[in-house]
């Protein structure tokens, strides 16, 4: 079998000089006064599916199971994040973060922090049906289903699996857990795209789920990515409104990702999560962990700093603390993407997590 092979991200390993005037304590800031408060933890660059604008058919390298962090190193950094750098939210990815073994214990442990984090999971739903109850039960509060179509022919293609049902039965699942509200994150093809954003809303407005549909961005590994193929924001909001009435939900946005819309005059929301093309980055409050203990400071970051290394050197909390400052302190004001020097990140999504 071929598979893809994505190179090495590009990591920090020096021993820059700590900025002089980052605070060493208190929240998690950046020089342009952002606070993250917003963990996402990839907890595994492995998946069941092969979603055409994630990866290719054939599969990915996986990262070397000696590379990944153990459950104890995960935990750890998540008792630090929580008690001494101000994250109040933890989202665990993937992946697919159910290919996890210890889930339930990493979430379990999650909960036992001060003060307790909100605690959620985006997954592609499949095999979540027969886990939504352990997952609620370990302290799960709420799910977030992958879900680009409702169409079985369109979803077989797009993911390369035949899965709707698996995916549709999760979705059940989770809303009769209390794993609410159940989200539904949907990211269009763009030959079915406009007949499946009408139909996915549909389907949420019957069922209680709420969609965001998330502009393609450029994170597929085989780097075939064009901003003339994927369909917009304002692409979407059109498609939409030649079935519903949306109107901008008056409620703050806050830092959310999301623009809603309140559809038919609410309360029902549909959200566009425009990445690209109505960039949200003055309002990110979002660390994020690699499965290999990588800190990225920006999804589109094209640097990464290592607490693995600072780990299983023998690092103290304290070190570790400074590191992770250090990280978030460098982030850059925005994504980069519109801009004429930018360049894609060498890991795709899978492997960074969402």
């Amino acid at each position: 079998m071929t598979v893809t092979t994505l190179g090495l991200p590009e990591v920090r390993r020096d021993r820059q000089a700590v900025p002089a005037d980052m605070p060493r304590s208190g929240p998690l800031l950046d020089t342009f006064g952002r606070a993250a408060t917003d963990l996402r933890v990839s907890l595994t660059d492995r998946c069941n599916l092969r979603c055409t604008y994630c990866m290719p058919a054939q599969g990915l390298d996986w990262l070397p199971a000696d590379d990944l962090l153990s459950f104890e190193e995960t935990t750890r950094l998540l008792r630090l994040a929580v008690t001494r750098l101000g994250i109040r939210r933890i989202r665990f990815t993937g992946g697919e973060p159910l290919l996890y073994r210890r889930l339930d214990d990493v979430i379990a442990e999650a909960a036992r922090l001060q003060p307790r984090p909100e605690i959620a999971l985006t997954t592609n739903g499949v095999g979540l049906a027969q886990r939504a109850r352990s997952l609620a039960a370990a302290g799960l509060d709420r799910v977030n289903v992958s879900l680009d179509t409702v169409d079985p022919q369109y979803f077989a293609t797009i993911t390369r699996r035949d899965r709707l049902g698996a995916v549709l039965d999760g979705l059940d699942a989770a809303a009769e857990a209390g794993l609410g509200p159940v989200k539904v994150n949907a990211v269009l093809d763009p030959a079915s795209g406009p007949a499946d954003a009408v139909d996915l809303l549909r389907f949420c407005l019957l069922h209680g789920y709420q969609l965001r549909i998330i502009e393609q961005m450029p994170l597929d590994a085989d780097h075939q990515w064009r901003r003339d193929s994927a369909l917009q924001g304002d692409a979407i909001l059109a498609a939409l409104r030649h079935a519903f009435d949306l109107r901008p939900d008056p409620a703050p946005r806050g830092s959310a990702p999301a623009r809603l819309w309140l559809v038919d005059g609410g309360p029902a929301t549909v959200g566009v999560i425009a990445s690209v093309s109505d960039e949200f980055c003055a309002a990110c409050d979002r660390t994020r962990l690699t499965a290999d203990g990588q800190v990225r400071n920006c999804l589109f970051a094209a640097e990464e700093t290592d607490l693995r290394g600072v780990l299983r050197a023998g690092g103290s909390d304290a070190d570790i603390e400074l590191a992770w400052r250090t990280a978030m302190w460098r982030k850059a004001a925005g994504h980069g993407i519109n801009e004429p020097g930018f360049v894609q990140p060498r890991r795709p999504m899978s492997a960074i997590g969402g």
